[in-house]
């Protein structure tokens, strides 16, 4: 697990959001993994997940506030969390200044309609090229359709490691383009849910909201989160051994 954490983004969100600016403005083939507990914990038991994050071609970003500590932990300084929600919202604003184009796929089709109807009214320059839904049977075909519209931006709302995969199984068949696994953004990004309150947010205790809200989460949230805790423990106590 530690290589996941040497290969994190250490400086501010301020910083990546100007490379993520310039990667769409030149049109540099990007892929963007928002790490959560939840995917490292599922990367030591996958190869193929592990494979995924430790390519050079794929960018980590601490969207929770566990891997930013845990990466503290182990010595590695990770400046600041950067929340995949906030990313997806700047890469929006950034194809709106850049009369750019975006491929929204999943979530539920109300959330869809919901989010293309904030696009044309936040962000009129935008392109939406082409949406589609997370309950499509056969995903990959979506990607065949993404490439032949060539969008600047894909943001894909599957969860968490699929959405990682889908992207990572077609990238190499793209020659531009900003890709972003965003988990349930599009419900926020859309109106259709509301963020944590801003008080939640600036202490880092989004996740505690999202369990007051949704108390079925709790043990998903201990199978992630509280083992996670564990392991980079145990990390830290072997490194000074």
């Amino acid at each position: 697990m530690k290589s996941f954490f040497e290969k994190l983004y250490q400086n501010s969100r301020t910083d990546f959001f100007a490379l993520a600016e310039n990667a769409l403005n030149t049109e540099q083939r990007t892929f963007v993994v928002t790490a959560n507990p939840e995917i490292f914990m599922q990367a030591e038991k996958s190869d193929e997940l592990r494979v995924l994050l430790l390519d050079p071609d794929t960018t980590l970003i601490a969207d929770g506030i566990g891997i930013v500590k845990g990466a503290r932990m182990l010595g590695i300084s990770v400046k600041e969390r950067i929340p995949g929600v906030e990313l997806a919202e700047f890469l929006l604003s950034a194809c709106n200044s850049g009369k750019k184009s975006v491929y929204l796929f999943g979530a539920k089709r109300e959330v869809l309609d919901a989010l293309c109807k904030v696009c044309r009214e936040k962000y009129p320059a935008l392109s939406v090229v082409g949406t589609c839904d997370g309950y499509v049977s056969d995903k990959d075909a979506v990607f065949d359709q993404i490439r032949a519209l060539a969008p600047d931006l894909v943001l894909v709302a599957l969860g968490v490691p699929q959405q990682e995969q889908l992207i990572y199984r077609h990238l190499k068949d793209f020659s531009k383009g900003v890709f972003v696994g965003v988990g349930g953004s599009f419900d926020v990004l859309s109106g259709t849910k509301a963020r944590a309150p801003a008080l939640f947010i600036r202490l880092n205790l989004e996740w505690l909201y999202r369990i007051l809200k949704e108390p079925s989460r709790l043990k998903r949230f201990y199978q992630n989160n509280v083992k996670f805790i564990f392991r980079v423990k145990k990390l830290k106590k072997d490194k000074k051994v």
